[in-house]
Formats: C-alpha cells, sequence, structure tokens
C-alpha cells in the first residue's frame, strides 16, 4: 500500500527529541489557522479530533490527522513533512527549538491512487 504521508530522516530525529520530552504525540494538518497550512505536533489527545477529522497515516509512530474538508482537496497528493529554521506562530511543540514542521507534496500517480493506504474517520 502505498502512504498518504511520508517523514524525512530529519523531521524524525525531531520528533524523537519532542517524545522524549512530551510523550505520545500526533498531528494534524492546520487547516489555515496560525502559519497558513502547516503540519502541527501536539501531545496525544491534546488536539481534539472529531468526525470531521480523517486520519491519513502514521509517521515516526505519531498518528496524522487532517479535516475531512481540507482532505478533499489533498487526497490526490502524498505529503511529506520535513522539518525548516524558523519560529512560526503556532502552538506546534516544536517551535521553542526554533524550527517548524513543513509540508511537501506531490501528486500520486494512477497506479498510485489504486493503492493507497484507507483513510480512518476520526470519532473522538
Amino acid at each position: 500500500m502505498i502512504q498518504r504521508v511520508l517523514i524525512t530522516p530529519e523531521a524524525e530525529l525531531i520528533i524523537a527529541k519532542l517524545k522524549s520530552r512530551h510523550g505520545d504525540l500526533m498531528f494534524h494538518q492546520s487547516g489555515g489557522c496560525c502559519d497558513g497550512s502547516q503540519p502541527m505536533c501536539f501531545e496525544k489527545g491534546e488536539f481534539i479530533t472529531g468526525s470531521s477529522d480523517v486520519k491519513i497515516g502514521t509517521i515516526a509512530g505519531c498518528e496524522f490527522y487532517m479535516s475531512l474538508d481540507q482532505f478533499e482537496y489533498w487526497k490526490h497528493t502524498q505529503l511529506l513533512i520535513d522539518i525548516t529554521p524558523g519560529r512560526g506562530s503556532s502552538f506546534s511543540l516544536e517551535i521553542p527549538l526554533g524550527i517548524r514542521f513543513i509540508v511537501k507534496s506531490r501528486i500520486f500517480t494512477d497506479e498510485e491512487l489504486a493503492d493507497l493506504e484507507p483513510v480512518i474517520t476520526a470519532d473522538n
């Protein structure tokens, strides 16, 4: 199965550092608030997901969610989570480290679209 969301080795190292400080983590792809549309990292359960969110995958052992409305725009793309220097203005856990998570994307091929990882509705 083709994964909908991937992570760079550099971002994975930051997640390991954040896990050592905060425990289990989760991600939610921001829909335009604060720093625009960026992946936001929280302690697991700190961001409450609901029926309007979908789990699109897991990165570095962390569940990755997105609002269903936003997913409709992104469903044909694979996301790559990376880091970049600079402080964002969000509540994401990496901000005090002087970096922020960013998303890069590419469109799936027709072959990949036929073999995508399933999307799971969040009902918390």
